[in-house]
């Protein structure tokens, strides 16, 4: 696929590309996304997951997140993030920066990674700050504590970026797309703010977009190079092109 190949140069021209991730790199390992026909939106109302109403009803909300919780635990990274993290390895990727909760960059061996909604591996209690593998949380749950609490009283919240919060290290985020020259833009409908900041500021800066998604953007106009197609088979034939035009230089 040429498109597949411009991905590949954009990339190795580049002295500082970055990856920017959504939803739909995920999809293939068995987490919905969110906004899409199938979107865990569509099904459930957003409200379940704001901050509003775990203050209103940390129960009710705990009963859904849990819910969210043991769907995450049970999934793997897929073919797209073992090729983000070997694009990474050889130096062709600088930084992952994901809206993700799901930690599955991190399991797939990336090293660089912003959350920018935080991560649904890890919870904290809202009094006295102290950190909880939410796995831990479960257990919890599963012995009938609900909403889960600490030892000091405190109810514990998965430490994720909920509907009416700000998100986590946005300034970082766009320091790093500021100083970047190329942005591979990845199962995301860049139609999140201000996480969508992150590949405008790398536009504006001169460098390069690249979008792979199955749906339209409202970058798509704006951007260099856009391929449509599933994260999984497109982000690993671009690592293969990579490695195909460095063997051969």
């Amino acid at each position: 696929m040429l498109e597949v190949k411009k991905a590949a140069e954009l990339l190795l021209d580049s002295t500082f590309a970055i990856a920017f991730t959504g939803a739909g790199i995920s999809t293939a390992s068995g987490i919905p996304d969110f906004r899409g026909p199938q979107g865990l939106w569509k099904r459930y109302s957003p409200e379940l997951a704001s901050i509003d109403y775990f203050r209103k009803d940390p129960k009710g909300f705990w009963e859904f997140y849990s819910f969210r919780m043991r769907s995450l635990f049970n999934a793997e990274p897929n073919r797209a993030h073992y090729a983000l993290a070997e694009l990474e390895r050889m130096g062709v990727i600088k930084y992952v920066i994901t809206q993700n909760i799901d930690g599955l960059h991190r399991k797939a061996g990336s090293m660089r990674v912003i959350e920018l909604h935080g991560t649904m591996l890890e919870s904290y209690c809202t009094s006295c700050f102290k950190r909880y593998d939410s796995r831990e949380v479960l257990k919890m749950i599963d012995r009938g504590e609900l909403p889960p609490r600490c030892s000091c009283g405190g109810i514990i919240r998965p430490d994720v970026v909920l509907f009416g919060e700000p998100v986590k290290d946005i300034e970082y985020a766009l320091t790093i797309a500021q100083e970047s020259d190329a942005v591979l833009v990845v199962g995301s409908s860049l139609t999140v703010y201000p996480a969508n900041l992150v590949p405008q500021v790398v536009k504006q800066n001169g460098g390069k977009l690249i979008i792979v998604n199955l749906e339209e953007t409202p970058m798509d106009d704006f951007a260099d190079l856009v391929i449509r197609g599933k994260a999984e088979e497109i982000v690993p034939a671009i690592l293969d092109a990579v490695k195909e035009l460095v063997s051969n230089n």
